[in-house]
């Protein structure tokens, strides 16, 4: 058997300038590389883009199933807008790898469906919703068409220690953007010393972060903090007739600023929990995106701040 190479002219050019070759016959070789390249690669284009985007158009804390369907939308609707994504999770996706009680099958009631052929997502239909075979293919689908769109940046590993919340144009007390960390600081502020966070100004935060756990309704929890409201309303028990449609159609801007989508609505209007069916989830962060196009659209921003 003759040695399998790469027959392109990309090939071509790193056989020729690096002696790479790609051969699993026992001879594949490795252009050469020195570890201050690598190093540097991933500085440069990390903090470009950190750098960048310190000032965007909107930010969405929490990559779960309603943020990541929030981007797809949102980046689909607004080529133009610089969308960030906040995950405090190494491995981005929220609750959506895996259906009910670790198992892999993911319910999606109708007519949320219509996201799935969209994205070319196959499933079995059994009248009133449908069943994705394994929820990671949902996840990994979505999450991999959100990242490939220019316009959207994903910050994974990394928290949301606080709100920026500023006085605005009317006077009025407005939601100015984040405070972030890399996550494993935000956890250890009890074991170090200072550890100061930076900022992203945005003039539309858009938070999903779930409902309450140990980074979940975060924003919820910090309005009641911040006194911009009395109190949360917390979920209530699983109704899936009740907790889906309530969920979609409570989607909105809670405070100047601030967008609530997907569970931390539950928490913040003490509505039901609906339990392993990701319908709600995804219309709600559609929503929430036709909420922050429209904000966006009749607000005139300078310098990522609502201005009038």
């Amino acid at each position: 058997m003759s040695p399998v190479t790469l027959d392109t002219r990309a090939a071509t050019d790193l056989s020729t300038n690096y002696n790479a070759l790609e051969n699993y016959e026992g001879k594949y070789r490795f252009a050469p590389i020195e570890e201050s390249q690598v190093s540097r690669a991933m500085i440069k284009r990390y903090f470009h883009v950190m750098y960048e985007r310190a000032v965007s158009d909107v930010v969405i804390v929490g990559a779960g199933s309603a943020g990541l369907s929030c981007a797809w939308q949102l980046a689909d609707m607004h080529p133009e807008m610089k969308i960030t994504i906040i995950e405090a999770s190494v491995s981005p996706g929220g609750g959506a790898w895996l259906g009910g009680q670790l198992m892999s099958p993911m319910i999606i009631r109708k007519p949320a469906d219509g996201f799935l052929r969209q994205l070319g997502i196959e499933y079995e239909d059994e009248g009133a919703f449908v069943v994705v075979k394994h929820a990671a293919l949902f996840t990994s689908t979505l999450l991999s068409q959100v990242l490939a769109k220019p316009n959207v940046v994903l910050f994974n590993a990394t928290a949301v220690e606080d709100l920026i919340i500023q006085e605005d144009f009317r006077g009025e007390q407005r939601v100015a953007g984040v405070v972030a960390n890399w996550t494993l600081v935000a956890l250890n502020h009890d074991t170090q010393s200072c550890m100061d966070p930076s900022t992203i100004t945005a003039p539309i935060i858009i938070s999903a972060t779930g409902h309450d756990g140990p980074m979940g309704a975060f924003s919820a929890k910090r309005l009641v903090s911040a006194g911009l409201k009395k109190e949360l309303g917390n979920m209530r028990g699983l109704d899936m007739s009740r907790a889906e449609p309530a969920i979609v159609n409570n989607t909105r801007e809670v405070v100047p600023g601030l967008i609530f989508a997907g569970m931390e609505l539950s928490e913040h209007d003490g509505s039901n929990r609906m339990g392993p069916t990701f319908g709600a989830m995804i219309a709600s962060g559609i929503k929430a995106a036709h909420v922050a196009s429209n904000i966006f659209k009749s607000s005139k921003i300078a310098r990522g701040k609502v201005v009038g």
